[in-house]
């Protein structure tokens, strides 16, 4: 009997979230290390022990995520994110940090962080929140949130910073200031995930923002 039924494909192998670490204790950072590489979910392209080292391996590494310490040895984890976005703009920074009132996380955040962890969450939490920065959220506590928008209510943003988006643009920036994920932005609006991150570079190029966090603050400030 001829079989007309043509084979089955194996799914396409999902595709993993790229991390690098920068971590100044060996420890910490080799146990984050094996964790990150024994989970399918992400791909875990190296650590670093010191911002100098980072600035120079993550362009190369090309992550989507960037796990940052804020302690580090001779330059801190907020001047490097400061500067890394300045060099290499296109990765996520999740920092870690021990106190969560630290003013140091609100500095990182301006500096262009996505959101924050205590390091004494677990590998679950840190999970999580590297899932939800890549959706597009940003996890961090209300009051640091608050912190943020009310640090741009003082700034002076132009109505001609706002005429430079698109209609298209406008339409993303309104939907993430609402509260919406990049993947629901991109659902809402019947595009790609990748389509709705190429909006966001070019949202935060065109306000002089450096995450989604401080747009949504010009947003709701204009």
């Amino acid at each position: 009997m001829r079989n007309d039924v043509p084979p089955s494909r194996p799914a396409a192998p999902k595709e993993r979230i790229r991390v690098t670490l920068v971590e100044d204790d060996p420890e910490v950072l080799a146990m984050l290390a094996r964790l990150l590489r024994n989970d399918t979910e992400f791909e875990f392209l190296g650590g670093f022990s010191n911002a100098t080292e980072a600035l120079k391996g993550i362009p190369r590494a090309k992550p989507d995520i960037v796990i940052m310490d804020i302690n580090l040895p001779g330059m801190d984890g907020v001047e490097c994110v400061r500067r890394l976005k300045e060099i290499f703009p296109g990765p996520q920074v999740l920092m870690l940090t021990v106190y969560e009132d630290s003013e140091a996380v609100f500095s990182a955040l301006r500096a262009g962080a996505t959101g924050y962890l205590l390091k004494q969450a677990s590998f679950a939490e840190l999970r999580g929140a590297l899932q939800e920065i890549y959706r597009g959220g940003s996890p961090m506590s209300s009051h640091i949130a608050r912190k943020v928008v009310q640090s741009f209510q003082g700034s002076g943003t132009t109505s001609r910073e706002m005429e430079a988006l698109s209609q298209r643009e406008r339409q993303v920036l309104e939907l993430v200031s609402q509260g919406y994920l990049f993947k629901e932005v991109a659902d809402k609006l019947g595009v790609g995930f990748a389509t709705v991150h190429t909006y966001s570079r070019r949202i935060y190029e065109k306000l002089h923002v450096r995450s989604r966090a401080q747009a949504a603050a010009k947003y709701t400030k204009d």
